[in-house]
This record gives structure tokens, sequence and C-alpha cells, in this order.
């Protein structure tokens, strides 16, 4: 009977599901690496959350065969050391994208409508705030998605039902959408809002310059990755000509305590949370732990596997 490691705090629907399977495991819910060390050596499949999975643990656990990832993303997996064990790493798919989209559209609702600083005026009875005209509508103004995947057609759709006129670039999709007008990265220039739904990439994408290009009043949303917006630059453009933004990731997470967006009025910021709805922590938690049971039992589906042709 395979043995399994559950590290990370996992939705009741995956602990139903692993309780039914002919399996045994063992159940870490804190969020690090040190807490899974001990149970390592017994493990022969690991489903993992966000924390890192690092060649030093990887090599403590002798019989693994198979890690799921509870996500999408795996940059905290040393990949090239399962690689070398020739240990498939899974995915769970397209179980977050509704989530995320609407996060990124609550996000853009948010800074255009300034909501944060409009509570304020309220709870400090400031009811003579709303006189300041500070909050624009989302109708008719240019969303400019950066990465058009799952997420980004989504953004779109929820873009078009508020009125918006909606761009987006992705030199990587071949077979365009009819959801929104495909557009290079000059048109950073002419967008209201901005929203990033990219993989991490090994530079930065809204840097300085392409921060100092955008429009006066234009919003910047970041739900994809950390580290793709130069968080400086972006704090120092909101002091300036930028009208707001919504961050959901941060290079640092979490960020200290003296990060330069948190003094900013113009800022909605969120805890990388925007996966973690209860229907989409019940659809990640199942999934991942099916991952496992469907290799054990030979039917792993490949289109979920990250290294290719070690299933």
């Amino acid at each position: 009977m395979p043995h399994l490691l559950i590290a990370g705090k996992l939705h009741p629907s995956g602990l139903r599901l692993l309780e039914s399977a002919p399996v045994t495991f063992d159940y870490v819910e804190e969020i690090s690496e040190p807490s899974y060390q001990a149970h390592l050596p017994n493990a022969e499949a690991l489903v993992i959350r966000t924390q890192p999975l690092s060649a030093a643990s990887i090599a403590r656990a002798p019989g693994l065969r198979i890690v799921s990832r509870h996500g999408v993303g795996y940059d905290a997996v040393d990949l090239g050391a399962l690689n070398a064990r020739r240990i498939p790493l899974c995915i769970v798919g397209d179980v977050n994208s509704s989530g995320v989209a609407e996060h990124a559209m609550m996000l853009i609702l948010a800074a255009s409508h300034r909501l944060i600083a409009a509570d304020r005026a309220v709870r400090g009875g400031d009811w003579g705030w709303r006189n300041g005209l500070q909050t624009h509508e989302l109708r008719g103004k240019r969303l400019l998605i950066l990465g058009f995947g799952r997420i980004g057609r989504q953004l779109a759709a929820l873009a078009r039902a508020f009125g918006m006129e909606v761009w987006a670039h992705d030199p990587f999709v071949a077979d365009w959408p009819d959801l929104a007008r495909r557009v290079d990265l000059s048109a950073l220039a002419e967008a209201d809002v901005v929203s990033l739904h990219l993989p991490r990439a090994d530079r930065v994408i809204l840097g300085a310059a392409e921060l100092a290009a955008m429009k006066p009043g234009a919003i910047v949303v970041n739900t994809a990755r950390g580290g793709l917006v130069d968080e400086t630059a972006l704090a120092r453009a909101l002091a300036g000509h930028l009208g707001a933004a919504g961050i959901e990731v941060f290079a640092t997470e979490p960020p200290a305590a003296d990060h330069p967006l948190f003094g900013l009025p113009n800022v909605v910021l969120t805890p990388h949370n925007a996966a973690l709805t209860e229907e989409c922590a019940a659809r990640m938690a199942l999934a991942s732990v099916q991952n496992v049971l469907d290799f054990f039992a030979g039917r792993l589906d490949p289109a979920l596997v990250v290294n290719k042709d070690f299933t």
C-alpha cells in the first residue's frame, strides 16, 4: 500500500478522498520546508502546497516516486533534483483560473473606485471625501492584459461585461480568441489599466522604464507572480503619475513591514489569496490527491506532468 506525505493544510474534501483510498499517509498542516522533513524517509508520494521542495529535501526521501503540487506553479520545487531521480512532478491543471480572474477584476474595480480610501473616509468621519471626485468608471476604458492564457481570457470576458475595451499581449499564443485586440507592448502608453497574467520570468516585465511610459492616472494590477513588477519603481510611479494599483503577489512573501507600497493610499493589497477561495481550495485538494492516486493506478494524465516522459 503506497504511503503519502501531505505537506501543508489540505481542504477536507482532499482528506476525505485520501481516507477512502487504498493508501496510508502522514499529514503536516504547517506550510514550511522544515515542518515535513521528519516524514520524508517514509514517503513514496508527496502532495505539497507552496513551501519549498529543495534538492536536500528530495535526497531525504529515497523511496519518493511522485510529487504532486497543490496548484499550478512550481517555482519553489527543485525540478532538476527530481529530474535526476526521474521523479514526475504533476500540477492540478485548470482549477483556479476563475478565482484568479475574479480577483483581478475585483482589484481593478477597487483601484478604479478607490474602495480602500472610501472605506477609510467613512470610518474616519470624512463624509466630504466623496466630493473630491477621485473615483473612475471602467466603461470605455482600455484594459491591457499581459499574458493571454486561461486566466487572461476569463478576465477579458469579465472586463467586456463592464464595457471595457480589451487589448492583450502574448507572443506565445497562436490561436488568438476573439476576446481582445492583439497588441504589442507599445500599447502600455495608451492603456488605462494593465493587468499581468504571466508565468514567472527571469526579468522584470514592468520596470521603471515601462511604468514611466504609462499614461497619467493608469492602474497596474498584478495577480500573476511576484517579481514581474519592480515594486520600488511602482511605488515611485504611484507617488507620481500613476493612479492606483492592485497587488496580490510580491517578490518576497510575506513582504517586509517597511515595504514601499504599504504607505501609499492608492494601493489595494491582498495576501496572495486569489486562488484560495473555498471552491478552488476544494478543487485543488481533490486534484492534487487524485493525481497521486492515478499515478499508482497507472493512469496519471501526462498533460499534468511538468517533466515529461517520467510517468
